[in-house]
């Protein structure tokens, strides 16, 4: 790839060995409830939709404190009382953005992001950057629940699908993160570390126009914990911190797909408050990225995002939030983030 083509991507640095909550560290999380009854709560959502008004308040009360599991049982509940869909029911009475996060609290995430992937697919152009948001941040479980979630939802493959809705560099990078054959074990092997950062050196700033084959092995293949000590070779090796030579190296959708991984190799929660801070800043909200991260992150690095967020931009999450969203969309969302 020639040096001239390229597009800055803006995505902050984060400190090299902020631990993260990952995949091997699911948070403790409060919204098991102790006296959880699926049969009540399908009663109060469905009490809260008949008759003339809606009862949001009844809807995110129930919705906010259960977990993704707990939703499903209720909505089997619901259908199995009334003959009807709850989605359906809550669809007919809520619009707007509060609809729109209410129905995706009612997927689990895996079903959710993969929605929001076929989403990112169908019709004429590709939202590459939601692709890179989802598949370059999960881990090798989630990976799989969201192929599978894909193929019981569209009946089709996902990777298929991203084989042919990419192409070149960004589609060979997102169909070996598909592979979900991350390393997630804690160990580092400090020899690896030098190597994979000679590796990159040469693929990369060692020589004009980029070897992408060693990047995607490296940034793909390796635990969160193996490239962080990659990083810190890839320093020595070279002067400059991996983020720079992807920039100065790559461009377009291919730079932020390495970024990302590397961010999330970093700093996962980093990446996260980033991306959420993001999406307030400036005139509108974009209350799509919004309602995802919080949805699918709820019950795994939340409580980390929070912190995070907390300390890059010193106000909370919630304040943010509360200060860029209103009527039941802001409810519900800080309901969530309570």
């Amino acid at each position: 790839m020639s040096k001239s083509y390229k597009l800055t991507a803006d995505i902050r640095k984060p400190t090299i060995g902020t631990t993260s909550l990952s995949a091997e560290e699911p948070s403790t999380n409060k919204r098991h409830h102790h006296g959880f009854d699926a049969d009540r709560d399908a009663k109060k959502i469905h009490s809260a939709c008949k008759g003339a008004g809606t009862d949001e308040k009844k809807i995110i009360e129930v919705l906010s404190s259960r977990t993704a599991e707990q939703r499903q049982q209720i909505k089997q509940k619901y259908k199995a009382l009334y003959s009807k869909d709850m989605e359906d029911d809550l669809k007919g009475d809520l619009s707007g953005n509060f609809e729109k996060a209410v129905l995706a609290l009612l997927d689990l995430p895996c079903e959710y992001e993969a929605r929001e992937l076929q989403k990112a697919m169908k019709g004429a152009g590709t939202d590459e950057s939601l692709l890179i948001e989802i598949l370059c941040t999960r881990n090798n479980k989630e990976i799989v629940n969201i192929k599978e979630a894909y193929k019981r939802l569209f009946d089709r493959d996902l990777e298929s699908d991203v084989k042919s809705d990419t192409s070149g560099s960004l589609q060979k990078i997102l169909v070996t993160v598909l592979e979900a054959t991350r390393d997630e074990t804690q160990q580092v092997n400090a020899e690896l570390a030098e190597q994979d950062a000679t590796d990159l050196y040469k693929a990369g700033e060692g020589r004009w126009g980029t070897e992408e084959l060693a990047f995607n092995v490296v940034l793909a293949k390796r635990s969160y914990s193996q490239l962080r000590a990659t990083f810190q070779a890839y320093e020595k090796v070279c002067g400059k911190d991996i983020e720079e030579s992807i920039k100065s190296e790559t461009s377009g959708d291919l730079e932020k797909a390495y970024l990302t991984l590397v961010s999330c190799a970093k700093d996962c929660p980093g990446y996260f408050a980033t991306l959420l801070h993001k999406s307030m800043k400036g005139a509108g909200t974009d209350e799509e990225t919004l309602i995802r991260i919080l949805v699918t992150r709820a019950e795994s690095d939340l409580p980390a995002i929070k912190e995070k967020f907390q300390q890059m931009y010193k106000k909370s999450l919630a304040e943010a939030v509360r200060s860029d969203t209103s009527g039941d969309f802001r409810k519900l969302l800080l309901a969530l983030l309570h």
